[in-house]
């Protein structure tokens, strides 16, 4: 069994435009955006980092890529068993299995992107990974603290903490005299906590026209790190990670007792590969290492 993975916010790049302007049918998409969003998508995404960074901006960003990066896969005969998205980029996985059009899921991650900022005006939340570190002793530090949580459970020896700056700062000043590292996130909000329930509140009033279809595969959701086809029960799940976290590792390991044996990571950067690396190794591969090997094999000659 394959999986395909789609990034969440944080694998933005100034550049990421004019890199996936080069495949085949990318003009395509970035013209829907223009007419969906009123937005030149490939302006924004080659334009200054801390501008790429704002999450209306950076989200539909991501999801574009990592819908193109999806596309050339499929145009070249790889498809997934069953899929996944870490944050964001489980609207992505959801456009992608086909529970909504690529335009409806476009719209939805610029309002998911707006909300957020709506919730808490950038700058004023902050996310940071920590490494290397034990859970319960990691959850024994913060739990004293207000305005920070755990946010994302990215891999065993991986997870994110998220909150106010000022509680944020205060945590990784803590956490870093027993932690291996702690890095901060390139975000601007507070992502995965209840500082964003006004956001959760919005996109569910958002979503409450919108008929979401069976996905053609199953999709393992970050709030239960299990799978469903179920289309009620993913539009709850995808509410529930607005403010609530990310259960990332449990939600790879979910995969693999289920029989994946391989993963391709379907967007830009390589966050995830290296995650999915520390949980199993030699597992994951970034798409474009995929699309070369496709086209490796069809030039050798028989």
């Amino acid at each position: 069994m394959t999986a395909f993975v789609f990034p969440g916010q944080g694998s933005q790049y100034s550049g990421m435009g004019k890199e996936f302007m080069s495949y085949p049918r990318a003009r395509y998409f970035f013209e829907r955006a223009k007419e969906v969003l009123g937005i030149d998508m490939y302006q924004l995404m080659n334009s200054d980092e801390e501008i790429l960074k704002i999450t209306e901006n950076a989200q539909p960003a991501i999801y574009l890529a990592s819908y193109i990066a999806f596309d050339e896969l499929v145009r070249n005969g790889i498809v997934p068993n069953i899929v996944a998205g870490h944050s964001l980029g489980e609207y992505t996985a959801l456009a992608a299995a086909d529970v909504y059009d690529f335009d409806l899921g476009l719209y939805l991650v610029r309002k998911r992107g707006e909300y957020i900022s709506q919730a808490v005006p950038p700058g004023l939340g902050s996310m940071a990974a920590v490494l290397g570190v034990n859970l319960s002793k990691l959850e024994q530090t913060i739990s004293d603290m207000d305005g920070v949580w755990i946010a994302n459970y990215n891999a065993p020896d991986q997870i994110v903490i998220s909150g106010s700056v000022e509680s944020v700062k205060k945590a990784v000043e803590r956490i870093k005299t027993f932690a291996k590292r702690v890095i901060e996130l390139k975000v601007s909000g507070p992502f995965h906590t209840p500082l964003l329930e006004s956001a959760r509140e919005k996109m569910a009033r958002e979503l409450r026209g919108v008929k979401f279809r069976r996905p053609r595969w199953p999709i393992v959701m970050n709030s239960t790190a299990k799978e469903t086809t179920d289309p009620e029960e993913i539009r709850e799940n995808v509410l529930a990670q607005i403010s609530g976290p990310v259960r990332w590792y449990q939600s790879v390991e979910r995969m693999i007792s289920l029989g994946v044996h391989s993963f391709a990571e379907v967007g830009p950067q390589k966050v995830l590969t290296n995650l999915i690396k520390k949980i199993s190794p030699k597992r994951c591969k970034h798409f474009s290492e995929i699309l070369a090997e496709e086209r490796r094999l069809i030039s050798e000659p028989v």
